[in-house]
């Protein structure tokens, strides 16, 4: 019996990665690398609070010349309080039959945000910041079509975040207070499904006008409770910024694609 296991134990060879038992050769099993960890919720790259994010932003920047100038402030700030955390502008997005790219993309040791912004806003101008700067913002005059905006934002992070390990946020800025104010008259609008007012809960599907232009539905895969905060409140009318921050959950079910360029 002993020289039959030493029989044995000798016809055992690795050759080149390879092992040899008794003529069968087997192939090692690469072990896998351990899946990425999942992303925290409601944490920016499961790194940074958006409070802390939104806070240091404030400081910094109180009003913004243009929705490229958010974009910037807001990925300075991110690394400001998360140093960790990798900031990419304007992302293309693989896997995509069309053109499309994220405003921002956050990557960080325990996760990823797809970011898109939203900088909407009355007429206003003044003097901010420290040192000052002066400011002279446009007025859009489209609540309407802010909110279709900000709602195709969320609609288009939900199939951005399609791998376990990447959340999205969808930041809107305003000093728009119809945004975030309920409507007082009951009167029919073709925006009435899109309203983004304070409290407003949204789900499922929403139609622009009844449904009588398909190209502005929006089908929600989340349910969202929107909550307002203050942003900057200056002196004067439309002085007073609000802004409306709305995270999406991972969905790895969805086929993943790469939103990184190589």
């Amino acid at each position: 019996m002993a020289d039959f296991l030493s029989t044995v134990i000798s016809s055992q060879l690795t050759r080149t990665g390879r092992t040899v038992f008794n003529g069968v050769v087997a192939t090692p099993i690469p072990i896998p690398p351990p899946p990425p960890p999942p992303a925290t919720l409601e944490m920016i790259s499961g790194s940074a609070a958006p409070d802390e994010v939104l806070a240091c932003l404030r400081t910094r920047r109180p009003v913004f010349h243009s929705e490229a100038d958010l974009q910037h402030s807001f990925a300075l700030a991110v690394g400001e309080v998360a140093p960790e955390v990798r900031c990419r502008l304007e992302v293309p997005v693989r896997g995509s039959d069309a053109s499309e790219y994220v405003d921002l993309l956050c990557l960080g040791p325990a996760g990823r945000t797809a970011i898109e912004f939203k900088y909407v806003t009355r007429q206003w101008s003044g003097t901010a910041g420290t040192p000052p700067e002066e400011y002279a913002l446009r007025g859009h005059n489209a609540p309407d079509v802010a909110r279709r905006d900000f709602l195709r934002d969320v609609g288009r992070l939900e199939r951005f975040c399609d791998r376990e390990d990447q959340n999205g946020l969808a930041l809107l800025i305003t000093n728009e207070s119809a945004l975030w104010r309920p409507r007082q008259r009951r009167m029919p609008t073709r925006d009435g499904e899109f309203r983004i007012h304070h409290g407003r809960e949204l789900s499922g599907t929403l139609l622009w006008a009844g449904g009588s232009f398909p190209d502005n539905t929006r089908v929600l895969r989340g349910a969202y409770t929107l909550a307002w905060r203050p942003y900057t409140q200056f002196e004067g009318p439309s002085s007073e910024f609000r802004c409306l921050a709305v995270f999406i959950t991972p969905n790895p079910a969805r086929p993943q694609s790469s939103h990184e360029a190589p």
